[in-house]
């Protein structure tokens, strides 16, 4: 590998470790602060990777949270902060819940028609966005916290019972979807659990989110685009036209999102449907550098805090809170932060010195050259 590639992944890396390093660090300053061990609750937590049940739960949990953070990915490598996941996933959850709890087609249709709807829902919902930025200069930021507004009073609205909704005890919901478009998992015994079939959607979203950014024109329009708008459209490059196609692009993504919960386990969208994956999905792209290897790590580990964390309720002799784990993601989002500009800051400074290297050896040969002459 030549040094400038090997400078480059070690720069890649230096930001993730760093910002987990010091969520650690801070997490255990926080458990000192309680009077409590500071690495017991890590060493309950690790304690459960082992166990079958556990995993599955992690890589299913890893799948939603990697669309997800794909999803925003997209949205960051064009400078487009699409905080409007949230509410583009539950949108798009709750509409599939409905067209496939009242639609019913051979499984070969049925799927592919409930990943459509989805995906045209998220892209709906977030072009509405998208829309207003490049014809009115608002705001994407502004537009798509508005939109999640919107979208939990629609979602309301669609699961009325005068609507859509369908009475579940004390719970309401969308109702049960038919079965031919469950979708398929891998089937590990009842005391295991499934792995989801969607998390190979959520493979194969990665593979082509990479290979489109790195390897076609559009990907790197897109990033020549992020990087600066002026400079692309004297490219040639239709700036607006790409921020409108990147905001749907990421809305039709995050409409996946809740589908490997939705059509893998719960088959109907209730009221206890989980929100909040959206904005759990920028930590997760941020730590991950929008790449996709860095976002599969961080989803994982993500999805690590959460499944083993409620093993710290039953820790003997002396419980924790499991809300450490909730503290510690949090403090991983901060310390990404500072991580990362500071190893943007040492970077910038250590090419700087490079290229006056580089300039003064140039100076003093073409000095040599004088003097010989």
């Amino acid at each position: 590998m030549k040094k400038f590639d090997k400078e480059r992944v070690l720069l890649a890396l230096a930001g993730p470790v760093i910002a987990l390093v010091l969520a650690i660090a801070l997490t255990s300053i926080v458990l000192l602060a309680s009077n409590r061990n500071p690495f017991e609750p890590y060493v309950l937590m690790l304690q459960q990777l082992p166990y079958s049940d556990i995993q599955v739960l992690i890589i299913n949990q890893a799948a939603m949270y990697y669309i997800a953070a794909i999803a925003v990915a997209l949205g960051f490598r064009m400078n487009l902060f699409n905080i409007g996941v949230d509410g583009q996933y539950r949108l798009a959850a709750v509409m599939t819940a409905v067209v496939g709890a009242n639609v019913g087609l051979p499984a070969f249709l049925q799927i592919p028609m409930l990943l459509l709807v989805a995906m045209l829902t998220g892209a709906f919902w977030a072009g509405i966005a998208g829309v207003l930025k490049v014809t009115r200069g608002v705001s994407e930021v502004v537009a798509t916290i508005m939109l999640n507004a919107i979208a939990t009073s629609v979602i309301g609205y669609i699961t009325l019972a005068n609507v859509w909704g369908v009475q579940v005890g004390n719970n309401m919901t969308t109702g049960v979807m038919k079965k031919s478009g469950w979708f398929p998992g891998i089937n590990l015994g009842s005391d295991v659990g499934e792995i989801y079939g969607m998390v190979f959607v959520a493979i194969a979203l990665g593979i082509g989110y990479w290979v489109v950014l790195n390897r076609t024109r559009f990907g790197f329009d897109l990033r020549a685009t992020g990087a600066s708008e002026s400079a692309a459209a004297a490219s040639g490059v239709d700036a607006k036209r790409m921020v409108l196609v990147s905001m749907l692009i990421s809305g039709a993504v995050s409409g996946l999102a809740g589908l490997p919960l939705l059509l893998g386990d719960s088959h109907t969208y209730s009221l206890d449907f989980p929100a909040g994956l959206g904005f759990t999905a920028i930590g997760i792209a941020l730590l991950g550098r929008n790449n996709p290897g860095g976002i599969a790590f961080a989803a994982l580990l993500w999805a690590f805090l959460d499944k083993a964390s409620p093993a710290l309720d039953y820790a003997t002799p002396v419980a924790y809170e499991k809300e450490i784990a909730t503290i510690m993601q949090g403090l991983i989002v901060f310390s990404v932060v500072i991580s990362y500009e500071a190893v943007r800051q040492w970077g910038l400074r250590r090419q700087q010195r490079q290229v006056g290297a580089e300039l003064a050896a140039a100076a003093a040969k073409n000095t040599k050259k004088e003097v010989a002459a």
